[in-house]
């Protein structure tokens, strides 16, 4: 039997909302068809956003939602996004599927989004494309209340008070499809961007760097030397995938051998966060500056049928567990990771919601983190997790936790079980006058590895009522069915 102990010492760090952002990019069906149908659609809206994903998503808290990329972004020039929708510029998507691009989902569409769900927007601009001018006046056209061409440009369409928007990146994947730069050159683009993102009024700007892909320690190392002073954020991209996931193995339908190795490709989140954090500490050990992974989740091989370039896929249990343990592990490096975003919101890898037509579903990724929703704002509890592996993956672990206390004293503690067949008993020593008067509990489980949601059947993986835990003496016993994702609250 695994053991878990709970601190009793003072809390840890915040764990901040942001953890449990979000990604919409231009990208397949995302933006358009998910979240946008236009005003003249028979499918209910309101200015033109799917009412139904909108409830969907403010129903789940979304704390921040980064766009309009991703590669998109450093190919996408604001102002054909904005005016009159049919006189708005067309283009050519030349990342994703070659198709026409019309803008009718532009600025004020996105930022009217965010106010719909009720999030923050996290705007990335364009670096590798892009001028400094045309990023500054994107600031200016957004942020600026007074009288200057880009705020009378902004009232022309239509928006007299200017939004408030904090987060904003500056270029992505720099390394890659944002310019394809050296660390060196993009440390230097990055300080002369920066420079003219300005603050207008109360809008003070938290400004993000483009950081690592995956491993790449020296980008993060040069990034922090040349530009820290200059950033209040860098980022951090890792998807989970299989690394046969480009010839037979897709979202369902997988062998047993793709089950380990896509969570073992998810528990490296840890192992990369840890080393990219002590190169930060070196030269921030103030901790100033967050370290934003604005791109994760599972990548699987799109689904037959589909266009290869819309990175459609299904969502299954075993996403579930990659969602679950990632955010388990967030949570324990929260003194440094500030923001997250799932990659992506509507229709494209790992989503929280899948749309066809008229029809909208849930996926199994959109429970666990309506289940974790209590975390957000809570402070960490550190937890010490017996290391027991699974015998079919030496180095993945059978369990995955986390806890946090928020300001009522309500104690959450959320856990994964990544063996694909048996149940397993966990004993947890909780904090001492942790009270189990009003203990309750929630699993996420499937009938089988690749358990989903279809539109014929959209509730066959939902959460349920979990009573499978007790007292053991001191401890708490908590027997954990295969496959699943149990949340258990202990209120004051």
């Amino acid at each position: 039997m695994s053991r878990l102990t709970l601190s009793s010492a003072p809390s840890g760090s915040v764990i901040d909302s942001g953890i449990y952002g979000h990604f919409a990019e231009h990208l397949g069906r995302c933006i358009y068809e998910g979240l946008w149908v236009g005003p003249g659609s028979s499918i209910p809206n309101t200015h033109g956003l799917r009412n139904d994903v909108v409830a969907a998503l403010k129903a789940l808290k979304v704390p921040v939602l980064r766009w309009p990329g991703g590669c998109f972004a450093d190919e996408y020039h604001w102002k054909d996004g904005i005016g009159p929708q049919p006189e708005r510029k067309r283009m050519v998507n030349t990342h994703w599927g070659g198709l026409v691009e019309d803008n009718s989902f532009g600025t004020h569409e996105f930022l009217l989004l965010c106010e719909m769900i009720g999030c923050e927007p996290y705007v990335n601009g364009n670096v590798g494309s892009g001028t400094v001018q045309e990023m500054s006046e994107w600031v200016e056209y957004m942020t600026f209340d007074g009288d200057s061409p880009m705020a009378r440009l902004r009232r022309d369409h239509g928006r007299d008070k200017p939004w408030n928007v904090r987060y904003f990146g500056v270029g992505n994947e720099s390394w890659g499809c944002g310019g394809n730069m050296r660390p060196e050159a993009y440390a230097d683009e990055y300080r002369k961007f920066q420079t003219f993102v300005r603050n207008y009024g109360e809008n003070k700007v938290y400004r993000i760097a483009c950081g690592a892909a995956v491993d790449d320690y020296r980008w993060t190392e040069v990034l922090m030397r040349d530009a820290a002073k200059y950033m209040d954020g860098l980022t951090l991209h890792h998807y989970a995938w299989e690394p046969r996931w480009n010839e037979k193995e897709t979202a369902t339908g997988f062998s047993r051998g793709s089950w380990f190795r896509l969570l073992a490709s998810a528990q490296r989140m840890d192992e990369l966060i840890t080393r990219h954090k002590a190169i930060m500490d070196q030269h921030d050990p103030d901790k100033r500056i967050s370290m934003i992974v604005d791109e994760w989740g599972a990548w699987h091989k799109e689904e037959k049928g589909t266009n290869p370039g819309f990175l459609y896929q299904q969502n299954s249990i075993r996403d579930a567990l990659v969602a679950g343990m990632t955010l388990n592990i967030f949570h324990k490096h929260s003194d440094r990771v500030r923001m997250a975003n799932l990659a992506q919101m509507v229709n494209v890898l790992q989503s929280v919601v899948l749309t066809d037509k008229e029809k909208m579903l849930l996926t199994p990724t959109y429970h666990v983190l309506r289940m974790f929703q209590g975390h957000q704002g809570a402070r960490n509890v550190v937890v010490d997790l017996e290391k027991e592996d699974l015998p079919e993956s030496p180095g993945l672990p059978r369990f995955s936790a986390s806890a946090s206390l928020d300001s009522h004293g309500t104690l959450r503690l959320s856990l994964c079980h990544l063996d694909p067949d048996k149940e397993a008993t966990l004993s947890v020593e909780l904090p001492s006058g942790t009270s189990m008067a009003k203990a309750k509990g929630e699993v996420l489980t499937g009938s089988t590895m690749d358990s989903h949601n279809t539109f014929a059947k959209p509730n066959e993986v939902k959460p349920t009522a979990f009573s499978a835990f007790h007292m053991d003496g001191k401890h708490l016993s908590v027997k954990m069915p295969a496959r699943s994702v149990v949340v258990l609250t202990f209120e004051a």
